[in-house]
């Protein structure tokens, strides 16, 4: 059955790539968002009772259990929920046409199962929609990032930082403008990768997930004319701190979402990255720099048997692309409202999942390519055999130290003739050089294999 629901779905994230995005079903679907709403109203209720709010301050009372006991088997209406449960909130949601109401109503009828439905209007008391949706997409996003997103792109990380430590002294030809420059190393242009990796989760570290909680415009109206002397919003920082977000404030009815662009920035950046690596190796493997390993029974080309083709990392670029579209959305238009609200927010947040399970379909393949990659050390000797003339550089600087006329334009002269330039060129050109022989020696020491720096 659920390989024909993959069958028929409409998104390719729960379609063909759902074996690698199943693992964000318990954050991002409509089942988690239900959990998710039930988990802070309940975690509201259980907040209200430890001020405590005085008509909850015998909370329990007559019940013959304890307040904290009361309190581990509300937290289980979250921990314990099953789907079937999520489809009793959808059921009253038809007759509530309000989602977040119909949350609401689910929680109070497990009020009265357990028999405490005397306190039960402290349920979502003084709250507004958002306050819920706005904690619990953001929780859900936070859990979801930390849990699976990170952990597998540092997978992808340490496998480049072993790739930089492997090739670190693999002279290589570099291209600037696709054509032959400065020889570098193979393993230095991977820790290139690992680098700005590295900087952008440093960077993502310092960032905190946002959460609005204040009433129906912000201001916890409610809250202050039923009990003006509690510091409420002391209390909003603290239950929402105790969540794992940081509460924004001041706000309209809903999140201001700029803290929640900057994640989403974050991750594009992240992204667009992990595309300049998929083109370069691509392009590497394109320059037969890298063989690709052949898995039996794998097809590379309907028509072309000997093809094994650079597919992973093409789908890995795809799929970045993708998720970087829906972050560019997603963090130019939800900061953006009409006055203290409207409803585009609503919809669109509900797509927050979308980009990183674009983005974990993208590792999957990129670690796949990543780990089917053969250096041909062959055809980078090669590459630099052909190409002595970038020693060039080198030459002309050590004749500018020495005080050689005109030592750029010399260079520039000997290399651009059009004709191949081979060791024996550049031999040649050295012995006809006015200079002492301990600099002759010093040049001709400079190959394209040693001119790679540090």
């Amino acid at each position: 059955m659920a390989d024909l629901d993959s069958l028929m779905a409409v998104s390719p994230i729960d379609g063909r790539y759902a074996s690698k995005t199943a693992a964000l079903k318990q954050y991002f679907s409509e089942f988690a968002f239900i959990r998710n709403r039930v988990r802070v109203e309940i975690e509201y209720f259980i907040a209200l009772c430890k001020i405590p709010v005085p008509q909850l301050r015998d909370f329990g009372a007559g019940t013959g259990k304890a307040a904290e006991e009361l309190f581990g088997e509300l937290r289980s209406l979250y921990r314990d929920m099953a789907p079937e449960d999520a489809l009793k909130v959808k059921e009253i949601e038809k007759v509530t046409n309000h989602d977040v109401k119909a949350v609401e109503y689910y929680i109070k009828e497990r009020f009265k199962e357990l028999g405490i439905s005397r306190w039960q209007e402290f349920v979502h008391f003084g709250l507004t929609s958002q306050d819920i949706n706005n904690t619990s997409q953001p929780l859900m996003l936070k859990e979801a990032l930390e849990n699976e997103y990170i952990p597998a792109l540092k997978e992808i990380l340490s496998i480049l930082s072993s790739y930089a430590e492997e090739w670190k002294d693999v002279p290589m030809l570099a291209k600037t403008h696709g054509q032959p420059a400065t020889p570098t190393r193979l393993g230095k242009e991977i820790e290139v990768f690992t680098a700005r990796l590295e900087e952008q989760l440093r960077q993502f570290d310092g960032l905190t997930y946002p959460a609005k909680f204040g009433g129906a415009t912000g201001n916890m109206n409610a809250h202050k004319v039923a009990y003006p002397g509690i510091d409420w919003p002391a209390f909003a920082n603290g239950f929402v701190a105790s969540l794992g977000l940081k509460r924004s404030f001041p706000t309209t009815q809903i999140d201001h979402y700029d803290n929640l662009a900057s994640i989403f920035d974050c991750l594009r950046r992240i992204n667009t990255i992990l595309i300049d690596l998929c083109r370069d190796i691509w392009t590497y493997i394109s320059m037969e720099y890298f063989r690709q390993k052949v898995v039996k029974g794998e097809v590379g080309s309907s028509a072309m048997p000997h093809k094994v083709n650079p597919i992973d990392f093409e789908n890995a670029e795809g799929n970045l692309g993708m998720a970087d579209a829906v972050l560019t959305f997603l963090s130019m238009k939800l900061p953006i409202s009409r006055l203290q609200r409207d409803l585009t927010d609503s919809t669109v947040q509900r797509n927050i999942g979308v980009p990183v399970a674009h983005g974990l379909i993208a590792f999957a393949s990129l670690k796949k390519g990543l780990g089917k990659l053969i250096l041909n050390r062959e055809a980078i000797d090669a590459d630099l055999h052909r190409n002595w003339a970038v020693v060039a550089e080198a030459l002309q600087t050590i004749l500018r130290r020495e005080g050689y006329p005109n030592p750029y334009e010399t260079l520039k002269a000997l290399t651009r003739t059009g004709a191949a330039i081979d060791e024996k060129t550049i031999s040649d050109f050295i012995d006809t050089l006015d200079v002492d022989e301990s600099v002759k020696e010093e040049m001709r020491a400079v190959t394209p294999w040693s001119y790679t720096g540090f």
